[in-house]
């Protein structure tokens, strides 16, 4: 029911003035609104049914929309002059093709739709709208856990539950690695049971999208065969000028009337007298009413006060001097005070520079204002009251901040200053070259650069305006536009006063309420002239028919200036008005298109005059795209009607000339940028000559290079052309020029085919942006744009799904993105407009924070590079140009013939159950090892004796447990789940001395069981064992009912408890017939989720014993601190065998128990004087993850780690360089050496192969190009190169091993520039693989434990690890070589991308690199795709910032096309026991929707 508002007071009609603000820009829904204005107009509903009258509202109020909350400014005539377009090109596509997969994003995540700030809430505190997203299915773990609502407040993000590792576990039949391997789903590429829209349906449908054809896209085959992307090559097909050079366009001569003023000043002074009563400025408050701010008489009167306070009195009169610069600070709605204090500075002789009043401290783009104001010696700025009351103030105090990048400046207002001293005359008139006032101008980058205007310029600008508008004498003009710049400053500021006129102000707020105030103006004042936009104009084109302007006439308006008539899609506009408002008496001639830039002033303007020629022409966007005219066909979807902006400026000359190298002339059917020639112009750069050579002193040439015209012209960044009758065509600005593939796109173009995709439901009008940022040496364009709160996640991916076709369609482009914000979320500068280039340097660096965004790289990028056709050379060589040559890859260790521990005596030993029986008997009391708890205090310590008898007694109680001493179990496999430390080792040599075969299984977690039993389950199947040898607890886990559904307790060997083990002596010790016999099998599950066991004998145990004591120098008076896996691997030689070996002490500390005290291994190493100490990479990232900022803590404790000789490393990996450097950087403080630490390799067919040892230097880097690695090959380079990585060596090959590098397909030696699968022959390599049938078995250990290399008779193991070899001249001092083995990846996890081999390492290492929110990466490959998964430190509404950054950099670095992102919490990504990540696990959760991802993007 409406209100009569008319009966309603004026406070509050005001107040749903101020609603209909918010409401148009978004700071309230729809909803709100109503409701708000509802309870407003409540009391005055009830009235009597006679007393009320159904009169509509005031014209000049916006009444609100009754589909949405956006205006009709908002409902544009640009848009509706796109839209056909815009749909046939939609309609173009088949309706079969399939969709870009919608993103995932997680439920707990704030809604989408809405933003934080309280204005998107009503009165009541409901939220208006909500969101609908897609959640992606949570582990079974999670789902009885209630979820808070979108819109629950989230303070921190709690860590996921331990994700599944192991995954399920099934035999893998003629694999290539082992026995089992653990996997997910057994179809992966189907969807989650009843998960609707599941990751594997998601990809198939991104695959589908991505295999459609595209017309405009050249065949794969035609792009660049190299190793590197190379600049767009320029399109032969295009279109060139046909048309013969151009001529200067010549303006008419500027008229010379008898009563021109001398100057500025002088014409204010003259009017103070002649027109002293009459009103020089009216402004029209919020309320529509209009106030006369100035007459000539008082703008005079306190232009002079200004001039005179300013020179004499402010600061003492010492503070500004004629010839000073000072800025002028005032808002848009000021135009009187901005008046008063610019002709004040003119008085003076002090040289003004405008500016927008800054809103915060940190105002986008305020860093280069502050840089402009400081680069012009700016001290003192001029304001009003009501601005020096709103800048912020310094807290607690009544000051202006000093806003960041600022000078310090003194604030003046130029209110309530006394009067004049009658003998104070205005300072000498500068010469006519001086600057009288500065324009500030932006450029592409966001620099604010300063135009001098000289008095000269300015005079003869104004009397041009005056001879183009025939500006007379008392008119009257209503302004729309900011007089601070501008035909706002140049109309009616500037010629205004110079002519006499009266000029009514309109201010942008005003203008927000009031879309129809100015025409109410002009049919009060009678106002012959308009200085506008098309903007204005779109406001009332629908509100012409309304009651309140029935009675408007115009046709007393003989000219309507438009500001942004550069604009081409203003046409549009223009043309729905004049249609509108015809039959008010508007004539056509009035509308008068216009051009300028600060550096030229005014180009053209259309003269208001009914003789005057106009032009417009319908032109192909593609020909305007390759910058030639061409003539398309009224109604194309590829088309653009263009009109003119008028005849050249009296008195100037316009050229057209190239965009880009020197400044030739176009010819006349070719677009260029617009120069111009006139004394009514800016005439430099303020400090930048330089910049202002280029710009203010072009000279044009022809195409031999040689001078055409005389004089020198000025750039004035418009492109466009002259057409016939010398009519000036503008299609775009140069800063708004983006350039693809050699294309030139204009961003208003852009916008406008956006903004008609349905975008009003979406997206606001005027809240959009569009730039570019070059990726692979070519510029990728970018659309952000401000999301609507009532927008849903569905809506908004629909309307970016269409909009990247529709941009295809007309423009020829492919957008590299879309990005939505939420409204009032954009950047804007103080003027209010959004600020390109703040945008761009966040999407840049993460921080714009989207809502929705749609990334399209793969339609987007087409010149990726191919590999090179790979030559097959055979042999050790290595192809250089046309020349073959090279020299084998391979090394070799120091020969042990002679045992090194002669004086111990271990070695003459072949068995190590007779080293430790010897240790028992010579040095009983020797401590073998000591374990440390998690609070670091030694719980138990033992000597060679007592372990001795500890094995004895276990060894006894298993025979008897197993089978009563029957010799025919002798040999069978035992399994010891045992718990790390000490008892572990003796339950292993138990089990030799019983002359069992141990098979060390890692013991379940209680709080991860679903992870751990599927692998004891599988290795217990597989390994044959008769019995299990486990401690009580560890028994009651696989026996409880949690465990019961994974372990079925029938299946399962019988469990020995070894808690209470009788006091029985064996026998005698158990010897096997021969060394070569299996000692024990070593079962472990590997980075890409392959379960093997790999049987390892006797001589290999002692072989690799010896070598380490060899390698390490190790003593029984040393000792070792061990902090890693004791249940497979290097870790387990480390953990049970090598003290046995060397007689050395061993302080055993539980890899786990550092999540409880993540100091205790160092503490451990500083409390006894560790020497050499060994650990894993789960110990060095919980030290520098947990005690990184802790070093002065643990300095004040004591901590001391400078009696460290070697810290090595123990991984099979690529060593992690950054994080051995960063654990070196911050422990350094506590006496770490840099040169002590060190990695080790191993893997599964030896455990250890390389080892730096004590007796080597440091390890050595080298720096590799990283292209050459994608390729197999090695090319060193200089640190710092581009596209260099640095590897870390794994250390020097052990004593009595054979390394060779083997191309892993032709098994061929590779030369030592060549990247090669690494192979060792070695007398402790494992003998094979086990738990296969034999058949399998013996196929796959005579291929990977049996290989033969150029028919030698010597057996090599292949490791599966690619790596190279740097041969060195040096030895080490017990005469051992030193080349260096480096690790580059695994060969089964290398990703074979495009013909390239990609290593995870590398993507990942630049993953975490390009944004310091992500901690941790992982990726893979699925169909096809890559699939990056990254690990996010902050909060949930960061993860959409990640997906570009992510896709740019790997674009970047690896030319890599990403084709899914996930985010996902810290903790997200599997590792193993040895802190290696488990990328086949983390693949298989996802394809099988089994884990929670933040956010998942699809890329197009």
């Amino acid at each position: 029911m409406a209100a009569d508002l008319s009966r309603v007071p004026a406070e509050v009609r005001e107040r749903i003035r101020e609603l209909e603000g918010e409401l148009k820009e978004g700071d309230i829904t729809q909803q709100g609104f109503e409701k708000k204005k509802a309870k407003l107009l409540s009391p005055y509903l009830n009235q009597p049914e006679d007393d009320r009258s159904e009169s509509p509202a005031p014209a000049y109020f916006r009444p609100p929309s009754n589909t949405g909350h956006y205006s009709v400014q908002e409902k544009t005539a640009d848009s509706r002059a796109m839209a056909a377009a815009v749909q046939a090109a939609l309609a173009s596509r088949s309706s079969q093709e399939d969709n870009v997969p919608m993103s995932s994003r997680r439920a707990t995540m704030p809604d989408t739709s809405l933003s934080p700030s309280s204005s998107f809430m009503d009165e009541n505190g409901s939220v208006s709208s909500s969101v609908a997203s897609t959640p992606v299915k949570p582990p079974p773990q999670q789902q009885s856990t209630p979820t808070p609502p979108p819109t629950a407040p989230k303070t921190t993000r709690p860590r996921p539950n331990p994700p599944n590792n192991q995954g399920s576990l099934r035999m893998v039949k003629g694999g290539s690695s082992g026995a089992a391997m653990m996997t997910g789903p057994e179809t992966v590429l189907s969807s989650a049971p009843g998960g609707k829209g599941g990751v594997s349906q998601k990809i198939q449908q991104l695959l589908n999208t991505l295999k459609r054809p595209k017309k405009n896209r050249r065949p794969i085959e035609e792009y660049y065969q190299d190793q590197d992307t190379l600049a767009p090559e320029e399109d032969p097909n295009a279109p060139k000028p046909v048309g013969p050079n151009m001529q200067p366009a010549v303006g008419v001569p500027v008229e010379s009337r008898h009563h021109w003023h001398r100057s500025l000043e002088a014409a204010v002074q003259h009017y103070s007298s002649t027109l002293a009563k009459s009103p020089a400025i009216s402004v029209v408050d919020p309320h529509g009413k209009v106030s006369v701010a100035a007459t000539y008489s008082k703008l005079t009167n306190r232009s002079q006060r200004v001039a005179s306070y300013m020179l004499n009195k402010l600061g003492g009169g010492k503070m500004v001097q004629p010839g000073d610069r000072v800025a002028l600070v005032f808002r848009p709605d000021e135009a009187a005070q901005f008046a008063t204090a610019l002709y004040g500075c003119i008085f003076a002789a002090v040289i003004p520079v405008a500016i927008e009043p800054p809103v915060t401290k940190d105002d986008p783009g305020g860093q280069q204002v502050g840089f402009l104001l400081g680069s012009l010696g700016v001290t003192v700025a001029l304001t009003s009251e009501a601005t020096a009351k709103a800048l912020p103030k310094e807290e607690g105090k009544d000051h202006i901040i000093l806003f960041k990048g600022w000078p310090r400046l003194t604030w003046f207002v130029t209110e309530h200053l006394p009067k004049v001293s009658k003998d104070w005359s205005p300072p000498p008139r500068p010469q006519a070259d001086a600057p009288t006032y500065i324009e500030y101008s932006t450029m592409k980058d966001g620099s604010a650069l300063g135009v001098a205007v000289t008095r000269s310029a300015l005079l003869t600008h104004c009397r041009s305006l005056s001879t183009a508008c025939l500006y007379k004498e008392g008119e009257v003009i209503v302004c729309t536009e900011d007089p601070k710049r501008s035909i706002g400053l140049w109309h009616a500021v500037m010629t205004a006063a110079y002519n006499g006129l009266h000029v009514v102000y309109v201010p942008p707020n005003v203008m927000t309420t009031l879309p129809t105030a100015w025409l109410h103006m002009i049919q009060r004042h009678k106002a012959t002239c308009v200085v506008t936009s098309s903007r204005a104009l779109n406001g009332c084109i629908s509100l012409a028919n309304h009651k309140e302007l029935k009675d408007l006439n115009l046709e007393g308006v003989r000219m309507m200036l438009l500001d942004d008539g550069a604009n081409p899609w203003s046409l549009a506009s223009s043309d729905l008005f004049y249609d509108a408002y015809s039959p008010k008496g508007l004539s056509r001639q009035a509308l008068c298109p216009c051009a300028g830039s600060p550096e030229t002033l005014t180009v053209s303007l259309r003269r208001p005059v009914s003789t005057t020629t106009t032009g417009r022409g319908v032109m192909s966007i593609s020909g305007l795209s390759y910058g030639v005219v061409r003539v398309e066909e009224q109604g194309s979807i590829t088309s653009l009607t263009l009109q003119d902006v008028g005849l050249v400026m009296p008195g100037a000359r316009v050229v057209v000339v190239k965009v880009s190298g020197l400044p030739i002339l176009c010819k006349t059917d070719e677009i260029g940028e617009i120069c111009v020639q006139s004394t009514a112009s800016g005439s430099a750069y303020w400090g930048l000559q330089g910049k202002s050579t280029h710009t203010f002193r072009v000279q044009p040439l022809n195409a031999k290079e040689v001078a055409v015209t005389t004089g020198v012209y000025v750039r004035s960044g418009l492109l466009g052309f002259v057409g016939n009758g010398g009519l000036v065509f503008i299609c775009g600005t140069l800063d708004g020029l983006i350039q693809v593939s050699g294309r030139k796109h204009n961003t208003e173009d852009i916008i406008a085919t956006v903004m008609a995709v349905e975008p009003h439901s979406f997206v606001y009008r005027g809240r959009i942006t569009v730039f570019s940022i070059n990726v692979l040496r070519d510029e990728r364009v970018v659309v952000v744009a401000e999301q609507r709160p009532t927008c849903t996640d569905e809506e908004a991916f629909s309307w970016m799904n269409n909009v990247v076709p529709a941009v295809e369609s007309i423009h020829g482009l492919n957008l590299y993105g879309i990005v939505l914000v939420h409204h009032n979320r954009l950047p804007r500068g103080s003027n209010g407009v959004v600020h390109v280039q703040e945008t761009k340097s966040r999407f840049i660096d993460g921080t714009l924070h989207p809502v929705n965004l749609l990334m399209c790289p793969h339609q987007c990028i087409t010149n990726l590079p191919l590999p090179k056709p790979h030559t097959t050379v055979k042999g050790a060589a290595q192809l250089m140009g046309d020349m073959v040559t090279g020299r084998v890859a391979e090394t070799k260790g120091q020969s042990l013939s002679i045992p090194f521990d002669e004086q111990d005596g271990a070695g003459k030993f072949n068995y190590i159950i007779d080293v430790l029986a010897w240790r028992a008997q010579s040095c009983p009391e020797n401590v073998l090892f000591s374990m440390v708890d998690s609070k670091g205090h030694t719980t138990r310590s033992i000597n060679c004796i007592t372990l001795h008898k500890r094995a004895e007694r276990i060894a006894a109680f298993i025979v008897e447990k197993l089978n009563r001493g029957k010799a025919k179990i002798r040999g069978e496999h035992v399994a010891v789940i045992m718990p790390c430390g000490i008892d572990l080792v003796a339950t292993f040599f138990g089990c030799l001395y019983a002359g069992f075969v141990p098979v060390t299984i890692r013991p379940p977690q209680s709080n991860n069981l679903p992870a751990c039993l599927p692998t004891i389950k599988l290795t217990l199947e597989i390994s044959n064992v008769l019995g299990v040898l486990t401690t009580h607890n560890i028994a009651r886990i696989l026996k409880s009912k949690e465990a019961a559904p994974l372990l079925d307790s029938k299946s399962v060997p019988p469990l020995i408890e070894l808690d209470d083990v009788p006091k029985k002596k064996l026998e005698s010790l158990y010897r096997v017939p021969s060394p070569e016999m299996i000692a024990y099998i070593d079962f472990n599950v590997s980075t890409t989720g392959v379960l093997s066991g790999v049987k390892v004998s006797h001589t290999g145990v002692m072989g690799m014993c010896r070598a380490h004591q060899h390698v390490s120098e190790l003593y029984p008076s040393r000792e070792l601190a061990l902090c890693l896996d004791p249940y497979s691997g290097f870790g387990l030689v480390l953990f049970i065998l090598s003290s046995i070996y060397s007689g050395h002490h061993s302080y055993l500390l539980n890899i786990y128990d550092l999540e409880l005290n993540a100091s205790l291994w160092l503490s451990v190493i500083s409390t006894h004087k560790i020497r050499d100490t060994y650990c894993s990479y789960t110990a060095i990232e919980a030290c520098c993850k947990e005690l990184g900022s802790a070093t002065d803590m643990l300095k004040s404790r004591g901590v001391d780690l400078s009696c460290v000789r070697s810290c090595v490393v123990v991984g099979e990996e690529r060593p992690r360089l950054s994080l051995l450097s960063s654990f070196s950087a911050l422990f350094s403080p506590l006496g770490l050496g840099s040169h002590t630490i060190s990695t080790s390799f191993g893997c599964r067919v030896n455990p250890i192969i390389c080892l730096q040892g004590t007796q080597h230097p440091e390890p050595s880097t080298v720096y590799v190009d990283q292209r050459a690695l994608r390729v197999d090959r090695i090319s060193v380079l200089e640190r710092g190169a581009p596209n260099s990585v640095c590897l870390l060596e794994s250390g020097k090959v052990l004593p009595d091993v054979r390394v060779a590098i083997v191309h892993p397909d032709t098994k061929a030696p590779c030369a030592h520039t060549d990247l090669g699968e690494i192979w060792v022959c070695s007398p402790h390599n494992a003998s094979g693989y086990y738990g296969l049938r034999d058949e399998i078995n013996d196929a796959l250990s005579l291929e990977h434990f049996r290989a033969s290399l150029n028919g030698s008779g010597d057996k090599y193991a292949r490791t599966g690890y690619l790596g190279f070899m740097m041969k060195s001249d040096k030895v080490a001092r017990n005469g051992a070589p030193l080349d260096g083995v480096y690790i580059v990846g695994s060969l089964e996890e290398a990703l074979n991308i495009r013909g390239f081999r990609y290593h995870p390492a590398d993507i990942e290492a630049t993953v975490v690199r390009c944004h310091k929110n992500i901690i941790g990466s992982a990726v893979f490959t699925s169909n096809k795709l890559l699939v990056v998964v990254a690990e996010l430190r902050g909060e949930e509404r960061d993860a959409l910032d990640m997906v570009p950054v992510v896709t740019t950099a790997l674009l970047e670095e690896h030319q890599l096309v990403t084709g899914i992102v996930v985010i996902v919490d810290p903790g997200t990504v599997p590792v193993n026991s040895r802190g290696e990540k488990q990328r086949v696990h983390l693949r298989d959760s996802f394809l099988g929707d089994q884990i929670d991802p933040i956010y998942v993007a699809y890329n197009l």
